[in-house]
């Protein structure tokens, strides 16, 4: 296949931030402020749909808070990968080429200060890639399945991120 087509080419569509907070609402407070200091986009909070007693939960419950971030992704990135060494593991990587890792302490990432009233708090992070003409999938007019060809594979996901200069293992 052609190298030059830009159709080909693997862009970041979207990088999601999540933080779980369990029951805690003060845990859920910290974690909504620590996305919105990352991102500087409003958090929305994740709430349960099931009940399982064994953990205490409940339909309704809010259990943690996201955010997504669609516009300045590679910059958002780099700072995130800085958090990581730089370093990802081959088991970070899906078969669609998306990929996730978790940042244990904020204070690791690139731009942000220890504040006291956050202490320690971590979080994850997935990175959802793709090509241009992915819309075609999910348009709600005359939508149609994604070719073969045209899907991301792991090993592209891999090259694509080596690009940035990680190093995967």
């Amino acid at each position: 296949m052609n190298k030059d087509n830009i159709m080909r080419k693997i862009r970041i569509a979207k990088i999601t931030l999540n933080i779980g907070a369990g029951k805690n609402e003060e845990a859920l407070k910290k974690g909504l402020k620590l996305l919105e200091k990352i991102s500087s986009i409003k958090p929305v909070k994740t709430v349960t749909k099931r009940r399982i007693p064994g953990w205490g939960l409940r339909p309704g419950l809010e259990i943690g808070g996201k955010v997504t971030v669609r516009k300045n992704g590679e910059l958002l990135l780099k700072r995130l990968l800085v958090a990581k060494e730089n370093k990802l593991s081959l088991t970070n990587f899906d078969e669609r080429g998306n990929f996730a890792f978790g940042v244990p302490e904020y204070i690791d990432i690139e731009g942000l200060e220890y504040d006291p009233e956050l202490k320690i708090l971590g979080l994850e992070v997935a990175v959802t890639l793709q090509r241009p003409g992915y819309r075609v999938k999910v348009r709600k007019v005359k939508s149609a399945p994604v070719g073969k060809h045209h899907q991301i594979t792991k090993e592209e996901a891999i090259d694509f991120v080596t690009k940035l200069g990680v190093d995967v293992q």
